[in-house]
């Protein structure tokens, strides 16, 4: 039960009974009426927006609204208090059956608790990571992938139906660049001395094992070659090898996609033909000449007539050129194609995760897509930051075996998969992340992955030593227990807290901000271990009461609940909850 829709619901239903009354007009627009928690507690458990964003159509002043709302809210099951604060907002304040009621829902649905019918099953694809296959994932890339992976989960547990897809960038100069950097290695596993990689291809360590397996495959017999000759197969070979790397430094993180869609197979499928005919029939290609870059104009530019799609028409800051100079298609042309085959396959929701040096390219793409579909799509492009990698406070060195930068796989393999996973949501996706490695493996409340799972850990503890106390704490014994029991200020806090799972999860799932999660893990994590302390103080306060099993019951209960919700938001985030510490 998401309990602010409850009462959304509720004033919607009074504000049409004061309409039918002739109270009210008819036919109010109700889009913008919100009903959230206060900002600050001590206000209620329940504010809404209703007459203030009515005032105006009704012809009424908001308090003149707020008055008629909270005469009838005030009879409204639960509700002890509803009062008017500031130019027109309502709080409300509801009786404690109603959070024990709320308790009892967390206990029935158990780490399903929060799953959401929003999405109505809608069919959304999510594409991440899609870096260039020419070698391991670095950091940057991590970033990413975790959160287009928790963003998809995060989806899921809101009722959308989710495709994770990856792009493979196998087209182009860059992964030539890779074919001819795979060959060095390749006579050098031949036993010829290549000395120093050439300038402007890839170092990295990783290309060694490439090499060994293209002799292994191909003998010698690509070594007298011409360039012409034996690039296409060490291309191919090579790219499938890459692949094959960064599927493993995937899995690392525990992120499995179900789609690989290949860039190289656009044109000769007909796929980018069949996109500009689209453009075409609808007047939006044109041969024409564009004006010089604002600023200092690039020496080697000139005016010239080019293929250009007319985004500037759709937001765009200029129109977009479709062919290079020596006719072959530009990067944008693929792209337009790539995402119409993502709208005919059934995803009019699409949503990219780009990293930080694509931000202009956003404009262009969205363009694109709003023409291709006649507006039927969206795009949501998410830019993730960069990440900015520390060990107290020095920057790290890079990796030999890439050559130039830190692998996904070296944070992995430091500090485990849970720990990369979790920080890298600790900020909302386009702000810089720092990652301290001796911070984020550190014990203490300033380590968010160490605090929430010491909560969820703390819970366990306190279940098993109750079980061995003889207490029963399978889950249908405590869905029975009598939780009206609790009533402490800081339990009360603690299923407060618990009951507002599912509102997050809306709302995260409709703003594509699984940082919302890991907040919101760290505020249940606070409020529990704030009624931990509380017991040290005083033993009246501590879960296990030996002479008072009803009391202990319910406690045990709120504990269960506690995991509940902790392991389902862990669950979005890709992140095993901890049943101990060590």
């Amino acid at each position: 039960m998401n309990l602010f829709n409850h009462f959304r619901e509720e004033i919607a239903g009074h504000i049409k009974t004061l309409s039918d009354l002739g109270r009210l007009p008819a036919g109010l627009d109700l889009s913008a009426l919100a009903v959230e928690p206060p900002r600050d507690p001590a206000h209620g458990d329940v504010a809404t927006n209703a007459a203030l964003v009515l005032s105006k159509a009704a012809g009424l002043k908001p308090r003149e609204i707020a008055e008629m709302l909270v005469d009838a809210l005030k009879a409204a099951p639960h509700v002890t208090a509803a009062e008017i604060a500031g130019p027109g907002f309502i709080n409300l304040r509801l009786d404690p059956a109603f959070w024990h009621a709320r308790l009892a829902d967390v206990l029935e649905a158990g780490p399903a608790y929060g799953q959401s019918r929003l999405g109505d099953g809608v069919r959304v694809n999510v594409e991440y990571v899609s870096a260039n296959p020419t070698g391991p994932l670095h950091v940057g890339h991590c970033r990413g992938a975790v959160f287009g992976d928790a963003l998809a989960a995060l989806l899921e547990k809101a009722g959308f139906g989710v495709t994770r897809e990856y792009y493979v960038n196998d087209a182009g100069a860059q992964v030539d660049v890779l074919a001819r950097s795979a060959h060095v290695r390749y006579r050098e596993a031949l036993g010829e001395d290549v000395g120093e990689i050439p300038e402007g291809l890839y170092p990295g360590d990783y290309l060694k094992p490439v090499g060994a397996a293209l002799a292994a495959r191909f003998g010698d017999s690509l070594k007298n070659q011409s360039e012409a000759e034996w690039l296409e197969p060490v291309k191919r070979f090579t790219i499938a090898a890459m692949m094959v790397l960064i599927r493993e430094d995937l899995a690392t993180l525990g992120i499995t996609q179900e789609v690989f869609f290949s860039e190289a197979t656009l044109a000769p499928d007909g796929r980018i033909d069949h996109a500009l005919d689209v453009l075409t029939s609808k007047g939006l290609i044109y041969e024409g000449v564009l004006e010089p870059p604002k600023g200092k104009a690039p020496e080697d530019w000139e005016p010239r007539p080019q293929t250009l799609f007319r985004a500037s028409q759709f937001g765009d800051d200029t129109d977009r050129p479709l062919k290079k100079s020596d006719g072959a298609w530009t990067y944008f042309a693929g792209d337009i194609a790539y995402h119409l085959d993502k709208y005919e396959r059934g995803f009019a929701r699409q949503i990219d995760v780009w990293g930080a040096d694509h931000g202009g390219y956003i404009k262009r793409m969205t363009a694109a897509v709003t023409a291709l579909t006649d507006g039927a799509a969206t795009l949501d492009v998410r830019i993730c930051q960069l990440v900015k990698l520390t060990r107290n406070g020095e920057p790290v060195r890079m990796s030999k075996r890439s050559g130039s930068f830190v692998t996904l796989r070296d944070v992995v393999e430091e500090v485990g998969k849970d720990v990369v996973r979790f920080m890298m949501l600790t900020r909302k996706n386009d702000a810089p992340l720092d990652f301290d490695f001796a911070k984020v493996t550190e014990q203490s409340k300033d380590n968010p992955v160490f605090y929430v799972q010491y909560a969820h850990a703390r819970c366990r503890s306190v279940l098993r030593l109750a079980a061995e106390q003889g207490f029963a704490t399978a889950r249908v014994d405590l869905a029975r227990a009598p939780v009206e029991r609790l009533a402490h200020a800081d339990e009360v806090a603690l299923i407060r807290r618990l009951a507002q799972w599912p509102r997050v999860i809306e709302t995260a799932a409709l703003a594509s901000e699984p940082h919302r999660i890991a907040f919101m893990l760290y505020d249940i994590a606070s409020d529990f271990h704030s009624l931990w302390n509380r017991g040290k103080e005083d033993p009246g306060l501590r879960f296990i009461q030996a002479d008072q099993t009803d009391v202990t019951l319910a406690r045990l209960a709120l504990l269960q609940a506690t995991c509940d919700v902790i392991a389902s938001g862990l669950g979005v985030l890709g992140v095993a909850p901890a049943e101990e510490m060590r």
